[in-house]
């Protein structure tokens, strides 16, 4: 599969590249890397997205030329969907991006079923940025400075500063390879993981009087609420981490965050240790993921919807 896509990249002129909504490192890495590969090849390439960067990720390079609309479908010959399950994740660009005659699909989640005929598709890579690495590798393309600092925040984000099951040997080879060609691992961790607003810290300590634990059952959770977004000043954005710091707690083996996105509509986040698969738990409320990273989204009263949730959960 990697031959067609790249005699597809060979024969197009004009590329669209996007990702999935409430974009992550992976995504944004992913979508600047190749953006750099593509221009570097004299092709014209255009990274759009439904969504807003993250300012902890516009230091990235490219970041800048990133649009939110899209105009004429039709003139692209290629359109790379990056770091999605499927389509409608790229939210409401969905259907302007399906008028693009040929579209590739590079993910790496478990839930993926395959909704693109080119695709470059792998659940056991640690992440997008991890797959286009071995994409490029296998088109011998330059790696510049700039490509290198995209993929290794990329693979960086994904893994959880290379802390998750997902990390193995191919993606630790992957990250020295970009070090070498001038990724700047510090830097980088720097401006990803310190450099937050007043806001998020206020957030956090009104999201943390949320904190409910079940020691036996060896889940915690938290919820972010939209009164708690006005009160601090905060965004959705800010929020990014929290589920971490519960799932660090010793006994703890699934971590759940969950954010309200309207007024009885909530996202959830989960997040396992070991081989606890949380992916199969976001899936029974039509959600998907990896094993120990999942989310889904569920309508109803935060009450209600707990009680739904820890019920799938000990059925899992």
């Amino acid at each position: 599969m990697i031959k067609k896509i790249i005699a597809a990249i060979s024969s197009g002129n004009r590329f669209l590249i996007t990702a999935h909504i409430r974009l992550d490192g992976d995504a944004l890495g992913s979508e600047l890397a190749l953006l750099g590969m593509l221009t570097n090849m004299g092709k014209e390439a255009v990274v759009c997205n439904q969504d807003a960067t993250p300012g902890h990720y516009r230091f990235l390079p490219g970041a800048e030329h990133i649009v939110h609309e899209l105009v004429r479908p039709e003139a692209y010959d290629v359109a790379f969907i990056l770091d999605c399950s499927e389509l409608e994740r790229v939210g409401n660009i969905a259907a302007a991006v399906s008028a693009v005659p040929t579209l590739i699909n590079i993910d790496h989640h478990v839930s993926n079923g395959g909704f693109c005929e080119l695709q470059l598709l792998d659940s056991r890579a640690s992440s997008t940025g991890e797959l286009l690495h071995r994409l490029m590798r296998e088109m011998r393309a330059p790696m510049t400075k700039d490509i290198c600092m995209n993929l290794y925040a990329a693979i960086l984000t994904d893994t959880g500063g290379f802390r998750y099951s997902s990390t193995g040997h191919e993606t630790l080879r992957a990250a020295g390879d970009l070090v070498e060609g001038g990724a700047d691992p510090q830097w980088i961790s720097e401006n990803i993981y310190e450099s937050d607003p007043p806001a998020k810290l206020q957030l956090l300590a009104r999201v943390l009087e949320t904190l409910e634990m079940d020691p036996e059952l060896g889940v915690a959770s938290m919820a972010v609420t939209e009164g708690h977004l006005r009160q601090t000043g905060a965004t959705m954005e800010h929020t990014d981490g929290f589920i971490d710091i519960i799932r660090a707690v010793k006994g703890i083996n699934i971590a759940m965050l969950y954010t309200q996105t309207g007024e009885k509509q909530f996202k959830l986040s989960l997040r396992s240790k070991g081989r606890i698969n949380v992916e199969k738990i976001a899936r029974r409320f039509q959600g998907g993921g990896h094993v120990n990273a999942a989310a889904c989204r569920i309508e109803g009263d935060l009450a209600s919807i707990k009680s739904r949730v820890l019920d799938a959960v000990r059925e899992a």
